[in-house]
């Protein structure tokens, strides 16, 4: 009982806390920098390719369901409440940016951010500057379905909790043999 309390008091004390802002592009600045090293890459299509991704906005008008697939050989699926309409993706290797096609608009987005959960492109450019989202976020349909966007972010900022917190115990854990064989070599 004691040692649960002693582990408990221990991981709090390594506990970070997510970061305040009043909006989704607010917080994917600030934790998509922390989070992007456990990210995988677009040319990693696997993690992207044939899977159903629900869109998260914190838009005040955005209530629909809204789902995207990325199929083999460059389909492109948008679904809005059930309605579906077709377009094309690419892939661009050599920029390592997507391209989108849908419905006689191309858009261009690079990659903030891919693990088997998130797929969150950042549009190419300035967009906040012509009126547009700066992100474009989506989370599995299975994940997603029962989020609001906030629990979202938490869940994102969560795989930053998760790897930083292995490394600071890995750390303790050297620094501790460190000090053992410190110790020893002075007997």
């Amino acid at each position: 009982m004691a040692e649960s309390k002693i582990q408990n008091e221990l991981a709090r004390t390594f506990e970070l806390e997510m970061p305040f802002a009043s909006n989704m592009t607010e917080y994917l600045d600030q934790i998509i920098p922390n989070v992007r090293q456990w990210g995988e890459d677009l040319w990693e299509i696997e993690y992207y390719e044939n899977k159903a991704w629900l869109e998260v906005s914190d838009s005040d008008n955005f209530n629909n369901v809204v789902l995207h697939f990325f199929n083999t050989g460059g389909e492109y699926l948008r679904s809005v409440e059930g309605n579906v309409g077709s377009g094309s993706w690419r892939h661009m290797e050599e920029a390592n940016k997507l391209l989108l096609d849908y419905k006689g608009k191309t858009e261009l987005y690079d990659l903030a951010f891919l693990n088997k959960d998130f797929f969150i492109l950042k549009k190419h450019g300035n967009p906040d500057r012509v009126g547009q989202a700066k992100y474009f976020m989506m989370i599995t349909e299975s994940t997603g379905r029962r989020l609001e966007w906030r629990d979202a972010m938490e869940l994102l900022f969560n795989n930053y909790r998760t790897n930083n917190r292995s490394f600071q115990y890995l750390l303790i854990i050297v620094l501790l043999v460190i000090v053992i064989v410190v110790m020893f070599s002075y007997f």
